[in-house]
Parts: C-alpha cells; structure tokens; sequence
C-alpha cells in the first residue's frame, strides 16, 4: 500500500541545513497497522508527512497504492490526498462548529446531497460512538471524544490509509487504550491501512502489526511486533522496551547495589525471557525438582503481544555451581533466553 524508497529530508534553517531524515525506506502492506516509534527529534512525524506529501522529500520517491506521488499534478495530488485520512494529537478541531460541522466538513466540495452527506455523518459518529454528540461543540468534549470526532472526520472520504501522528500523546492511559482500541476495530471493519506515529512503546505493543525504530533521521530496525520485543538488536529499541515492564528496574537495583539483589557465595541473578513455545512449560518448578537449586523471584511479568505470550523473570539461583549450570543449560536449550546479570563469583 505504501513503498517509501530513499527518503532523504533537508530544512534549510538560517545557520545551516538539517538533515531529517536519512535515507529511509519502507514498505506498509494493505490493511496493516503500521508503527513507526522514536524519541522526540528521531525524524517519524517528518517521515509520516512525507506518504502525503505535506513535506516534499528532498530525495526518494513515495509510492502509494501504486501511484507515484511526485509525479502528480496538484489537482490529481489534493483528490490522492482525500484517501489518506490524517489525525494529530491535539485534534485539530473547528471550536465554533458542531460536532456534526466538523465531521461533515471534508465532504464539502463533494457530489453527494445534503441529505447523503447527513446520513454519512451519522452514520461515521455512530462507528466512532458519538452518536448522541452531534449538535455539541469541541469545548463540550473530553480529549478523548475530541479524537473519536477527528477520526470519524478523517474517515469521512473512505481514506485507504489513516495516518496517526501521535494520536493518543494527549491523552490519559484509560482513553488511549480506548483510542487504539478504535482503530483496530477500524481496521478490521475497514480494511483501512493504519500508520502509527508515537514515541510510547505501549501503543506499538497494543496495536501494531510490525514497527520500525527510528533514530536521527535513519531506520535503524524494523520487524514484526513481537520480533521486535523478543530479540531487539539495537539499544535505542531497548531503551523503548525497557519503558514498558517493571522488570527492568531490575537494572537500577542492581547500580545502586540494593540489598535486594545482593547474592551469598554460589548464586547469581538472572533475567530469563520465556516466548510462545517455552512459556506454557513449567520450567521454573522444573530446574527447582530436576537440578536441585533454589529460584528466589525479585520480579516477574507476563505480557500478550499480538495474541501471543512473553514472559520475563528475574530471580536470585541458589545451589551448587554444577547444578546451576546445568540448569542453565536446559534452559537454553529449550529456548529461553538466560542473562546472567550478577555472578558472586564474579562481583561487578
């Protein structure tokens, strides 16, 4: 649905140019959602402006739904850009118009009659469930409802593909999770092909079918969601996981030398990352009854990312050194992922 093929992007500010982006290519399938994640400055909202051509790449070319953007004159551009639906996070509401005003605002120009236009905007509330809130206004509505109006808005020409650029940063938790939940349902009503802009790990981990890692204008690593959060490569992608579970404060514990993760002689603490294929096993009660050593759990957690299960444990191993390595070894070998983060036998 969308091939971005050697995206370069330079502003030229007073002092000296700015390279935004760098090289970037992409490829969206029809009917995904899509995450493009990164810190402020990493280049993403950039990038997602460049599928509409609200910012001309300096370099590259946009393919959309087969069509090469640049190519197209302004009139073919502007009725192009009426299938690609755009939302933002702060809204980017009419305040001195109804809800019903605001949503039937893009179909302004179209050849539908008044009563079509009214049945179409009735029936996008009803989707986006804000069918009682047609004749308020902006300032009557919560964020939460403000975004549902953006979206039924930007649903209001049948877009192929819906932008979000950080769609749910203003919102709290609770009605972000309401947001995505939304949007998948869009997404699978529609068939409509959906582009995540965030800087927020969680959102990817609740909705996206694959993701790719920005960093100073460059792509730095893409793959499937749970790919992603099973073996991240880079430490940018890292550092987003790391946002999103406790057990990662496993970390800090252990630079400030916390009485919590100090070991006796002969253990070690481990972080073990359990995936589909090894999480159902009873592995911990295993090693415990088979090797003959003591698992001391610090932290644990279990997420579901895209149907499918992740389970991190972090535990202090006691026992003898033979029987802890073997242990490991077992462990290993049926696929969990064992990092061995303090050895009193080795002590930082």
């Amino acid at each position: 649905m969308i091939e971005l093929q050697h995206i370069s992007k330079i502003f030229n500010t007073e002092k000296e140019p700015v390279k935004a982006l760098d090289d970037v290519s992409l490829s969206i399938n029809d009917k995904e959602i899509f995450g493009i994640i990164g810190f402020s400055g990493a280049g993403k909202s950039t990038l997602v402006r460049c599928i509409n051509l609200l910012e001309i790449p300096t370099e590259g070319s946009v393919i959309v739904n087969g069509t090469d953007m640049r190519s197209l004159t302004e009139a073919r551009l502007r009725e192009k850009r009426k299938k690609i639906g755009m939302i933002f996070q702060h809204f980017n509401l009419m305040p001195s118009r109804t809800i019903f005003k605001n949503v039937e605002f893009p179909l302004k120009d179209s050849s539908l009659s008044k009563q079509e236009r009214a049945k179409k905007v009735r029936a996008l509330l009803d989707l986006c469930e804000l069918k009682d809130k047609e004749k308020m206004y902006p300032s009557q509505l919560s964020g939460g409802q403000k975004q549902r109006v953006a979206i039924a808005r930007a649903l209001a020409n049948d877009p192929d593909i819906l932008l979000c650029d950080e769609a749910t940063s203003a919102l709290d938790p609770q009605t972000t999770l309401s947001i995505l939940s939304l949007l998948r349902r869009l997404n699978e009503k529609l068939g409509i092909t959906i582009v995540v802009i965030t800087h927020e790990m969680a959102v990817v981990k609740e909705i996206c079918d694959r993701v790719a890692i920005m960093e100073n204008g460059r792509k730095v690593e893409e793959g499937t969601v749970f790919q992603i959060f099973t073996e991240p490569k880079e430490q940018v992608t890292k550092n987003f996981i790391n946002t999103t579970s406790a057990i990662n404060k496993i970390y800090s514990l252990i630079e400030e030398k916390s009485p919590i993760v100090a070991l006796k002689p002969g253990e070690i603490l481990v972080k073990l990352t359990f995936t589909e294929k090894n999480i159902q096993t009873p592995v911990i009660s295993k090693i415990s009854r088979d090797y003959s050593i003591d698992l001391s759990i610090i932290f644990s957690d279990i997420e579901v990312i895209k149907n499918a299960k992740i389970g991190k444990v972090a535990a202090i191993v006691s026992g003898k050194r033979e029987d802890i390595e073997n242990a490991v070894r077992y462990m290993i070998g049926i696929g969990v992922k064992v990092e061995v983060l303090l050895d009193s036998k080795n002590p930082l």
